[in-house]
């Protein structure tokens, strides 16, 4: 987290590695994913290099919805529905543009399930599901 704060010049409120698919996820304080990606990718790109890894930024959000929208991102979510079961699992169903559902489930699920992963750890989310 030092070693992006030193080379993007933005705080990392997180930072999340995924081994499933190889990369690391640093997440920002709001409005300062620009500014830690660096011009045309700059600093991503950088950091990749030094780590050896695919390196992701996303925005942080206090609310699930936000969150959920800069998580996904490119794709285009139109909405969240949370829903509650009797056990106690939380479920999230999120509407995403149907032409970008590929883009947002990703290659064997990887990008749903780094979702999945990191809402777990903020907004104790045990499914995530793409509509």
């Amino acid at each position: 987290m030092a070693l992006f704060s030193d080379v993007t010049g933005v705080d990392v409120k997180d930072c999340i590695i995924d081994s499933s698919s190889g990369s690391i996820v640093f997440i920002v304080p709001p409005g300062k994913a620009g500014l830690a990606i660096g011009s045309r990718g700059v600093n991503v790109k950088r950091l990749s290099k030094i780590l050896g890894k695919r390196v992701e930024v996303v925005e942080w959000a206090d609310n699930l919805e936000d969150f959920a929208r800069n998580l996904f991102l490119p794709a285009r979510v139109l909405g969240t529905s949370l829903i509650k079961l009797k056990d106690g699992k939380k479920v999230l169903h999120v509407r995403v543009n149907p032409e970008d559902k590929g883009l947002a489930i990703g290659k064997g699920g990887k990008n749903v399930n780094k979702v999945k992963t990191i809402l777990k750890r903020y907004f104790d989310i045990d499914v995530v599901s793409i509509l």
